[in-house]
């Protein structure tokens, strides 16, 4: 029986202004089970990085409840949601936000340094090394960003949010700013992290990347269709 990792009730986000409401997202329902591979795609504007950010508790919705591992994250605290995002989320950015001064170990180590629980030196070094074998990154453990290529950096990136063992890998646009080449290394990664067992929602834009995963979504309107209900409402 498969766990459920991540589910949306009927959530909406509403934008208010003196004069109108713009609904960002309407009573979106998701869930994404332990293993799935999701893909969400969908025009400019439709909702995408919305809905990124209140899966990943950068923000709150106006409506609708929000469940990770069946713990309702809906209303809690700046302080609370910090801690939960810490501890069940692992993001990947089309920027890859890796500290320029920082070395490979000490970029990938950085989440278990916030986390709160009392980690010795040998796990989180053991850790760290275990997630750049992950990527085939352990040869560059002393490099900084700067000597590394974009899909280099984008693997170490990978390997930083895989490191506290979140519950979900959330995956902004992860081959946005890399070549065609890059981009499909790094989607080549995801695909192994997959097969052996980790969670992923990735947002794309590209349809060859969406293709790849077990799952598509589309958001139209702020509105999930599958890809399937697409075809239809398309024919």
């Amino acid at each position: 029986m498969s766990t459920v990792k991540i589910e949306m009730k009927a959530i909406s986000k509403i934008f208010e202004t003196d004069e109108m409401q713009t609904y960002a997202l309407k009573n979106v329902d998701l869930k994404i089970n332990a293993g799935d591979y999701v893909s969400i795609s969908g025009p400019s504007g439709c909702g995408k990085s919305t809905l990124l950010s209140i899966l990943g508790l950068l923000d709150t919705a106006s409506s609708g409840q929000y469940f990770i591992e069946g713990v309702n994250v809906s209303d809690l605290t700046l302080d609370q949601a910090a801690e939960i995002r810490n501890q069940k989320i692992g993001f990947i950015f089309q920027s890859f936000n890796l500290i320029d001064e920082l070395s490979v170990f000490d970029n990938v180590a950085l989440p278990l340094h916030y986390s709160r629980k009392l980690l010795t030196d040998k796990f989180v070094a053991d850790r760290v090394a275990h997630c750049l074998e992950l990527v085939d990154m352990g040869h560059r453990v002393k490099h900084r960003p700067t000597q590394l290529s974009g899909g280099q950096q984008q693997r170490i990136a990978i390997a930083r949010a895989l490191v506290a063992d979140p519950a979900i890998l959330l995956v902004d646009e992860p081959t946005g700013n890399l070549d065609s080449r890059s981009g499909d290394q790094v989607m080549s990664v995801l695909e192994k992290l997959n097969a052996n067992g980790t969670t992923i929602c990735m947002v794309t834009h590209d349809a060859r990347y969406a293709d790849m995963t077990k799952t598509q979504l589309k958001l139209l309107d702020g509105s999930i269709c599958s890809m399937p209900d697409l075809e239809e409402l398309t024919a």
